[in-house]
Order: C-alpha cells, then sequence, then structure tokens
C-alpha cells in the first residue's frame, strides 16, 4: 500500500476502482484521474488484441528500457488501424479529449509481460501534452499515484481488462504514475493477479509539436 492514514474508496456501478489516502486527494483528482470500466466489449478487446499482436510478436521483451522507467516490455507507436479499430479510437477521443485538443497523430501501444512492470515516473512535457488515456487489454492491473512533493498523498486506480483511464493536468504533472509488478499487485487487500497486460494509449499533443512530428516513446503506462 502506498502512504500512511485512512483508505477511501470510490465507488462506481457498484464497484471499487478508485481509492486513495484521504477525502482531499479523491476531490482534488476526480476530473484528473478517471475510470471507465467496460469502457470495451469483449468483442472491440479481441478486435484490438487481433490487430496489434502480429506486429508485437515481432518484437523481443526488452529489460533495459532508455530512462529506466520500465522492466519487460516491448513497444511501438501506431498510426494505421482498421476501420474497426478507429471507431473505437474515436470513442477514446471522444470521451477523454476537449474540443480544442489536438492528438498526436500516432497511437502508443506497450506491451507488458506477466512479470514486467512500469516504476514510478512523471511523464515529460516533451512528449505529450496535458491528456492521457489509456485502454487496458488482457489483464487486470494497478496503476499508483503519488504526490511528487507529499509521498503520504496517492491513489491507486484498478485498471481491468477493457477499461479506460485518463490522466489530465495534475495527475499527470504533480503526481508519478506506476504499474505494480505482480508481486505488489494488490487493490486494498484484494489481490489482483497480473498477467501479459497491453495499453493502447492516446495522447494529447506536446506544446508547439506539430500532430505528424514523431518523438521519442514516453515512458507512459
Amino acid at each position: 500500500m502506498a502512504g500512511g492514514g485512512q483508505v477511501v474508496l470510490r465507488t462506481l456501478s457498484q464497484q471499487g476502482w478508485v481509492r486513495g489516502s484521504g477525502a482531499a486527494v479523491l476531490s482534488r483528482l476526480q476530473d484528473a484521474a478517471v475510470v471507465r470500466p467496460g469502457f470495451l466489449s469483449a468483442a472491440e478487446e479481441e478486435t484490438l488484441s487481433r490487430e496489434l499482436e502480429p506486429e508485437l510478436r515481432r518484437r523481443r521483451y526488452e529489460y533495459d528500457h532508455w530512462d529506466a522507467a520500465i522492466h519487460g516490455f516491448r513497444e511501438t507507436e501506431k498510426s494505421r488501424w482498421s476501420e474497426a479499430s478507429r471507431a473505437i479510437l474515436r470513442r477514446v477521443q471522444a470521451a477523454a479529449f476537449g474540443p480544442g485538443q489536438t492528438l498526436l497523430s500516432s497511437v502508443h501501444v506497450l506491451d507488458l509481460e506477466p512479470q514486467g512492470y512500469i516504476k514510478p515516473h512523471v511523464d515529460s512535457i516533451k512528449f505529450c501534452g496535458s491528456t492521457i488515456a489509456g485502454l487496458s487489454l488482457l489483464s487486470p492491473s494497478v496503476m499508483r499515484l503519488v504526490h511528487t512533493q507529499e509521498p503520504g498523498e496517492w491513489l491507486e486506480l484498478l485498471l481491468e481488462p477493457g477499461s479506460l483511464y485518463i490522466l489530465r493536468g495534475s495527475a499527470r504533472y504533480d503526481f508519478s504514475h506506476e504499474i505494480l509488478r505482480d508481486e505488489e499487485s494488490f487493490f486494498g487487500e484484494c489481490r489482483i493477479p497480473r498477467g501479459r497486460r497491453i495499453s493502447v494509449i492516446c495522447r494529447s499533443l506536446p506544446e508547439g509539436m506539430g500532430p505528424g512530428e514523431p518523438g521519442q516513446l514516453p515512458p507512459a503506462c
């Protein structure tokens, strides 16, 4: 468990998806760290997984990310999608991004092996703008956010397969975020066994970058 103090659980649709160190941090991040469980149908999740699998299979899992943020991963950026997948990504854009936000033209795809994990990090403003939105495929996982100046302030998100998470503003720049490794993967008292996890991440445009400009892959979750 991150931090200390009383744990507060926010319930959505009678299930707990977001928990935190106190009411203040839950209130502060209620619109900045959002989980939408069941965003994808089983068929939509299968559509994305089937489309990504051939490209991912050609890559090897890596263990030394360029900034040491990720262990046991393979990743790519993808800009060409089937019409069925494009329809899903349009729904992500409508759900997570404002009308004035432009998205990077390529979508970041991150594949974590069962023992892979993402270390605590704060996203660089050089690689993406104020909003990221990620679809979780294949395996449940727990994302933990911890305030960079006040480590007693924390939030945890339960990311089940088919869910959409959204991080905006303060959740991205004032808090680190990570995906817990399997042996640490608990949501409260509930064990969340980790398997292979794929995340499909849409990002708003960094300030000053054109939508077609390439950038180094960010350590996003």
